[in-house]
């Protein structure tokens, strides 16, 4: 289809309304999956980060408990002895 200037392009033929309503609606709801996915995406980030903190912090108390019955171990044999 050939347009003799610019507000024929805009009228399309008199379906204007129609093509132009769609692709606003297609450019909206794809904004839209963007921002969503971003955010999602970032979401999941936090999640994962705080799982390690909490895996970290796990760690750290059962290398302390260890060390801790370790000394009480070798208190209780020294003591024995």
């Amino acid at each position: 289809m050939q347009f003799n200037s610019f507000s024929d392009f805009i009228n399309m033929g008199g379906y204007g309304f129609y093509v132009w309503l769609s692709f606003g609606a297609t450019a909206l709801i794809l904004t839209f999956l963007l921002i969503s996915s971003k955010a999602g995406h970032q979401q999941i980030i936090n999640q994962i980060a705080k799982r390690k903190q909490r895996e970290d912090k796990l760690r750290q108390a059962r290398e302390l408990r260890k060390q801790q019955n370790e000394q009480q171990n070798k208190a209780l044999n020294e003591v024995t002895e």
